[in-house]
């Protein structure tokens, strides 16, 4: 069979398989009370590389007849977005357990990319970096592997090396995305109920002209 529609027919299936998974269990949904829950750009992370990795795996397997060893740099792929994906889970049960007002999360999903893309602030450009940064590195693999199938090369060499410093680089963005989604909560907290901050109240002078005194 020809290399390249093997691996595309893995690839499809795969992401069937994550859509009726979602369809099915929100898996690919931020733990949220809204209707429909938004997509959590940690989890969708993680599905692509999935995706990606193990379409590359079953696809060399299927045409080769031989089990690839994969390679250091593959395995801290997947680690790299399956630590953030654990690391945005325990922000969101920190959050949970610690606030009394509706978290971003709650927030009703518009559609797959500003689900991804936004906080409840709007689109967010560390995210929007993320995003992007994976999505280039996963089409670079695909094409290095749809390559390295029709050109015969060595099973475990057909899914591409990634340098140490473009794994930096992902673990930077990935790390950005977990240490700024810990504040995304937070400004709730100033405005929210119990708050003890007096807003200015404007009042009338004897002028005319309206001045402020503190409320209560």
């Amino acid at each position: 069979m020809n290399a390249s529609l093997s691996f595309w027919i893995v690839f499809l299936v795969l992401i069937a398989i994550m859509w009726y998974c979602d369809h099915a269990f929100n898996m690919l949904r931020d733990a949220s009370t809204a209707v429909p829950k938004p997509f959590s750009f940690a989890r969708v992370q993680l599905a692509w590389w999935t995706v990606v990795i193990f379409s590359s795996f079953i696809s060399i397997l299927f045409l080769k007849g031989h089990m690839p060893v994969l390679d250091n740099s593959t395995l801290v792929l997947l680690g790299i977005s399956a630590g953030t994906t654990t690391a945005a889970r325990l922000i969101d049960q920190s959050d949970q357990q610690k606030l009394t007002v509706p978290m971003g999360q709650d927030l009703k999903g518009e559609n797959f990319l500003l689900d991804i893309l936004s906080d409840k602030t709007g689109v967010n450009v560390h995210r929007l970096q993320a995003a992007i940064l994976n999505l280039t590195f996963g089409i670079y693999i695909i094409h290095s592997v749809l390559h390295n199938l029709s050109q015969g090369v060595d099973p475990d060499l057909v899914i591409p090396v990634i340098s140490n410093n473009d794994l930096v680089l992902l673990g930077l963005s990935s790390g950005t995305y977990a240490a700024l989604k810990t504040s995304e909560n937070k400004e709730d907290v100033k405005g929210g109920a119990g708050s003890s901050e007096q807003q200015p109240e404007f009042v009338p002078d004897e002028s005319g002209m309206r001045s402020t005194q503190a409320a209560g």
